[in-house]
């Protein structure tokens, strides 16, 4: 898959990969990631679909309906992906935290429902429900942020109430940052993820 790596300058920080929104790149989160974390290393990975043009991590039927075939697909493709590239550039495959948006944040959050060791910790920014009716792995230690607008227009404030349970449910350790706004990522909410991790990882 297309990605980009930066080593960071304390190879004991988590590893923060990076899953961008439609029609994204690769290089979109990098400021993000360096706001959270400065001295982590990056793994940012483009999605391997395109929808008129623009890169995605799996297919949608409509704005809000999924390809969950395709989604299942992706979803096995990356996590294979991420074990192969933590042998390529020696990294600790249990230090890895997801940072998405929007339609990276919903391909995390599948990567979550699918895969007990997928991620150490996720920072999910206006993520949905990516699949129902399937039995969560054991997520018990695996806190996570999700960053949610009030009034975002494409996921809505139950839609985000919904996946907090389910993640709950499955034992993550669940923090909701509400912002007035839509479905834009904000200045306010990417300073609170970064205390969120700050308070995971420093404190």
């Amino acid at each position: 898959m297309r990605h980009l790596f930066e080593a960071g300058k304390n190879a004991d920080k988590p590893t923060l990969v990076l899953f961008h929104g439609t029609g994204g790149t690769e290089n979109d989160l990098i400021p993000l990631a360096r706001l959270i974390s400065p001295e982590s290393s990056i793994l940012s990975v483009r999605g391997n679909v395109l929808e008129n043009g623009m890169p995605r991590f799996f297919r949608r039927l409509a704005e809000g309906v999924f390809d969950i075939e395709d989604l299942k697909f992706r979803t096995v493709e990356l996590y294979d992906f991420l074990n192969n590239a933590a042998d390529e550039y020696s990294l600790d495959r249990n230090n890895f935290v997801a940072i998405g948006y929007s339609n990276g944040a919903n391909i995390a959050g599948s990567l979550l429902f699918h895969y007990k060791d997928a991620f150490k910790a996720a920072i999910l920014h206006h993520p949905m429900v990516p699949i129902r009716s399937i039995a969560l792995p054991d997520l018990s230690n695996v806190p996570i942020f999700i960053g949610a607008g009030k009034n975002d227009p494409i996921c809505s404030a139950s839609e985000t109430e919904e996946l907090e349970q389910l993640l709950s449910g499955a034992g993550a350790s669940v923090n909701i940052h509400w912002e007035d706004y839509g479905h834009q990522l904000t200045r306010t909410e990417a300073q609170a993820a970064g205390e969120w991790f700050n308070q995971q990882y420093n404190s």
